[in-house]
């Protein structure tokens, strides 16, 4: 089995804010030095900050209120069922009280996603391709990817003010708008997010420069599995629902 060599150490030391804006600008560089010198806690503190305050200053407001409430009946209807008067009471009681559980919810899950997505790349790469870089260096790079996703967040929470709804405005269903939100072909559109189709690509791109592989079957390989997983889940919420 080739062995696969690790970023060069000698690739140059960024700051926490030129890292950051790095990713968005020139992932490929910045990614290098971030092989090259894996720190972790600076990027994610910032990505969770980003996520937690936004999350917190949405549902905040009546309209951010009330776009979760609309959005757990429309998940309970995709699924084939249906929010009874009283569970819609008990949402609106503990409306108010959303932002602390999502503040929450942000500070446990991205640290913990990232860790496993790092863990599965790391599994993969090493173990089965037989690459050598430390788990360190795969954690940093998952880490810096997620400056993509607060973007995301940045962008699509003033769109959900706006359009007083949490169905996504960055998906490709939103291109199709003719389309029943109840059948197979929107719901599989609505899971493909265009901001996390750039975070998968530069992601790609992390784990290229890591690896010293090319991005392109990477990223192929890391789209598929996405798209597979988009199938999937609109492919049960279509048979829960009936439609």
């Amino acid at each position: 089995m080739t062995q696969i060599q690790t970023a060069p150490p000698s690739a140059p030391d960024r700051s926490l804010p030129a890292r950051i804006a790095g990713v968005i600008f020139s992932p490929r560089a910045t990614y290098a030095a971030v092989a090259a010198t894996p720190r972790i806690f600076g990027v994610l503190a910032c990505v969770i900050a980003v996520c937690a305050f936004g999350v917190f200053l949405f549902l905040s407001t009546d309209v951010g209120q009330q776009a979760m409430i609309d959005q757990q009946v429309r998940q309970m209807e995709s699924f084939g069922s249906r929010m009874s008067d009283a569970q819609y009471a008990r949402m609106e009681q503990i409306a108010p009280y959303s932002r602390y559980f999502a503040v929450g919810g942000q500070i446990v899950s991205l640290p913990i996603a990232a860790l496993v997505i790092a863990g599965i790349a790391f599994a993969v790469f090493n173990a089965f391709l037989g690459g050598d870089a430390a788990f360190k260096q795969v954690y940093a790079i998952v880490a810096h990817s997620g400056v993509l996703i607060a973007v995301q967040q940045i962008f699509s929470l003033p769109l959900a003010y706006a359009r007083e709804s949490l169905t996504g405005a960055t998906n490709l269903a939103v291109f199709f708008p003719f389309l029943d939100e109840n059948t197979f072909p929107a719901r599989l559109l609505g899971a493909i997010d265009l901001f996390l189709v750039w975070w998968v690509v530069s992601l790609a791109i992390g784990f290229g420069v890591l690896y010293r592989r090319r991005t392109q079957p990477i990223a192929a390989a890391m789209l598929t599995l996405y798209v597979a997983i988009g199938l999937v889940i609109a492919g049960i919420k279509t048979a829960l629902s009936g439609v």
